[in-house]
């Protein structure tokens, strides 16, 4: 089972990641109409099912590909001096909030987040929990259009990533789409494999061609058709000071 339960592990798994093991096929349209996103708002959203092996190494493509400096996370806000000590090769990583075990935080995160030199990280989820889903939404956007001051790629759940009204509520795509209606929103379509979301489990997806395109009604989606389960760190909130 891919969860990981001491620093040693975390690690050994970060440094055993291989960050130079994927190619992302673009289709040459649908880079057109994300780097239009970009120059208009300034903002491209990336919306992606927690837990996946191969989420970070999309995000390390398209930053390659559409030429960024600035990556923005949906992790804790609070965990960033720790990040920029982990960045700095300072440790970093025992703060409880790395450990939570969502999928959000992987090991293939931290390595290409270091492998990714010179590329400014901002984190806009909040540090206080809410029962409000729109409400949060609604705060990482304005998180997200305060701190954000070039290009930006802006990682998130799918669900997040939405520009429009969903059974949720009000999403964060959908704020950020008022403030800049020239953005545009990437979703990651799974074919088979498994994922790590608390537990490991298993999605039979669909049929769908690798890379950057242009699907139906004009939907930006990067296919994904085989995908693996990622490493993450994952211990009980108060087993974190003690164990580590």
């Amino acid at each position: 089972m891919p969860a990981i339960d001491t620093m040693d592990a975390l690690l050994r798994a970060v440094e055993e990641f291989d960050t130079q093991d994927f190619d992302l096929f673009v289709e040459a349209e649908a880079l057109n109409l994300a780097a239009d996103s970009l120059a208009e708002s300034g903002l491209l959203l990336l919306g992606e099912v927690h837990g996946v092996r191969e989420n970070p190494l999309i995000v390390q493509e398209l930053m390659r590909t559409l030429g960024l400096a600035t990556l923005a996370l949906e992790w804790p806000e609070q965990l960033q001096p720790h990040l920029d000590a982990y960045l700095a090769g300072r440790g970093g990583l025992g703060h409880p909030l790395w450990w939570t075990g969502d999928g959000r935080i992987t090991a293939g995160h931290l390595a290409v987040l270091k492998a990714m030199t010179g590329v400014r990280i901002i984190l806009f989820d909040g540090s206080t929990p809410t029962s409000d889903w729109s409400q949060r939404d609604a705060t990482m956007a304005r998180r997200v259009l305060d701190a954000h001051s070039e290009r930006t790629l802006v990682l998130a759940g799918n669900l997040h990533t939405e520009t429009s009204v969903t059974d949720f509520g009000v999403p964060m795509g959908a704020h950020l789409a008022a403030a800049q209606p020239a953005m545009r929103s990437v979703r990651i379509v799974y074919g088979a494999g498994s994922f790590y979301n608390f537990e490991p489990r298993l999605s039979g997806g669909h049929a769908v061609d690798r890379g950057l395109r242009i699907a139906e009604a004009g939907e930006l989606i990067v296919g994904l058709p085989a995908f693996s389960e990622a490493m993450v760190p994952h211990l009980p909130y108060g087993a974190v000071d003690g164990g580590l």
